[in-house]
């Protein structure tokens, strides 16, 4: 059985940002699939393979769906971020995201590459880093050679006609 990812106090802070339907029972599994949801971002998981201590996968990624589309996320990051300012823990003028730098591993997506492959594009990609730091001049070692397009004399095309 996999631990609690929540405490009881970080529990209480997120439970209000949760949307709950004005009738009917309160999900009685709700901190679960939400620690589902947890643990699936932290690991990296498909949906599929989360834990049944979590609830079926099915209901756990529709609760996600729910919430990403009530805008959940988007308010509990700003929630944390305000109760972290009246703490005096946090400083916003060193935060930045920009996401050319946020980078996923290739088996979020689902894709599988070869050992070879990969090592190509890990080098490709530092080669990339290296030329935009400017330490690396232009390869042209590595290049195909460029042809310049045919020359046509005369206004002719490649059959003979006359242009005009």
């Amino acid at each position: 059985m996999t631990r609690a990812q929540l405490t009881d106090e970080e529990w209480e802070f997120i439970k209000p940002y949760l949307p709950i339907g004005r009738f009917g029972p309160y999900p009685e599994r709700l901190r679960q699939q939400f620690e589902g949801v947890i643990w699936r971002f932290r690991t990296g998981g498909q949906w599929r393979e989360i834990p049944r201590e979590f609830g079926a996968w099915q209901t756990v990624h529709n609760r996600f769906r729910q919430w990403r589309d009530a805008g959940v996320f988007e308010a509990l990051l700003e929630g944390v971020i305000a109760e972290a300012a009246r703490r005096g823990e946090v400083d916003l003028s060193l935060v930045s995201v920009d996401s050319t730098t946020v980078r996923a591993h290739h088996d979020a997506a689902g894709m599988c590459l070869g050992e070879g492959v990969i090592a190509a594009l890990e080098k490709a990609a530092e080669q990339e880093r290296a030329r935009q730091k400017g330490a690396v001049g232009k390869d042209t070692r590595s290049k195909t050679p460029e042809t310049a397009p045919k020359q046509n004399n005369g206004g002719t095309s490649a059959s003979g006609a006359g242009s005009g």
